[in-house]
């Protein structure tokens, strides 16, 4: 089935749909040659030391577990400490909800102190003062970044868990021969400068960092280079996002670094104000209806697979993704043939 551009212009957040990588958590293959010849002689030894108990058996055991927390510090367990960034609303404040509610510590943080003040009272209220913390942060400041870093080591000490969701599209929907300066400077300098930023002060803080840390990268409509019209400039920021990630993953792998990971994470299409504020043409509210799914129900799948990837001590990059390409084309396939879905939030003409 063609897919026509009409799919990708009815929301910045509808991410990548159709790559052959399906699965809902995606593991790249990276080898690590000098634990595989670690595990090698470990199990040459072990043939002679096979007895469970012997002074031998358990003497090795305690060599290996010494081995592993040198090469990759300490073992991450809950409850995680997570900072989100843009996580007063939309799918970041649903993400902190549902980490909140499974135990960790979370710092939400947003450029507008108005928004700050209303989440954090929220949240409070919700989950306790002991649990959450907030602060302004414009990510497009690299000081700001560096202040949330501070703030965050004197709160928490630690982030396990960096989130990236601070976006923009400036809530601007047209050709972009009608963009303003404003708006495309906004829409770049968030996406592609502030995710930058991040990432670096994220990586500097998290080397340092007995348990390490795990930054995950929230993608868009156009990270998988389908065209987005009528938003494309923020389609291309979010192609950027794709990119950046694999370049930080190999930048890592070549510097050997083995207690930061940096993954991908794809909400798909989120019911949020800044979806709905495009849906202005009968395909953009035929897509919405069939695929857009409301924040909560969103992070509701994305926390606990975000935990498991950290909790099992893996630290290989993942790409985590809630609408799927057989999902999309199964709910398409349901709304063609039955109906399914139609006005399920919009009006269709």
């Amino acid at each position: 089935m063609a897919i026509t551009p009409s799919l990708h212009f009815t929301s910045p957040s509808l991410s990548p749909l159709f790559s052959p990588k399906t699965h809902s958590s995606f593991i790249y293959p990276f080898s690590q040659p000098q634990n595989s010849i670690r595990k090698l002689h470990c199990c040459s030894f072990l043939n002679v030391c096979s007895r469970q108990n012997s002074p031998c058996a358990v003497n090795l055991n305690s060599r290996i577990v010494k081995a592993q927390a040198s090469l990759q510090g300490e073992p991450m367990v809950p409850p995680f400490n997570v900072l989100i960034t843009g996580s007063t609303k939309g799918i970041g404040y649903a993400l902190a909800k549902e980490f909140l509610k499974a135990g960790d510590n979370v710092i939400i943080c947003s450029r507008s102190a108005e928004r700050i003040e209303s989440a954090h009272q929220s949240l409070r209220e919700e989950f306790g003062e002991q649990h959450v913390w907030a602060t302004t942060c414009d990510v497009r400041q690299g000081q700001d970044v560096k202040n949330l870093v501070a703030f965050a080591q004197k709160n928490l000490n630690y982030i396990d868990i960096w989130i990236n969701n601070a976006g923009s599209n400036a809530y601007s929907y047209k050709p972009l021969a009608e963009a303003s300066d404003e708006d495309l400077i906004d829409v770049v300098t968030t996406n592609t400068l502030g995710l930058m930023i991040c990432c670096r002060e994220a990586i500097k803080m998290m080397l340092n960092q007995p348990r390490g840390g795990h930054i995950f990268n929230i993608d868009g409509a156009g990270s998988d280079g389908r065209p987005t019209p009528r938003f494309a400039a923020y389609g291309a920021t979010k192609r950027s996002v794709v990119h950046l990630t694999k370049s930080l993953q190999a930048e890592l792998r070549m510097q050997d670094v083995k207690n930061v990971v940096v993954h991908n994470l794809s909400p798909g299409m989120v019911t949020t104000d800044l979806l709905m504020s495009g849906a202005t043409t009968k395909q953009a509210k035929f897509f919405i209806n069939v695929l857009a799914e409301p924040a909560e129900v969103v992070a509701d799948y994305l926390v606990p697979n975000i935990r498991s990837s950290v909790a099992n001590g893996s630290m290989k990059p993942t790409y985590i993704r809630f609408l799927t390409g057989i999902k999309a084309y199964s709910q398409i396939f349901s709304r063609l043939a039955f109906g399914a879905r139609r006005n399920r939030y919009l009006l269709e003409d």
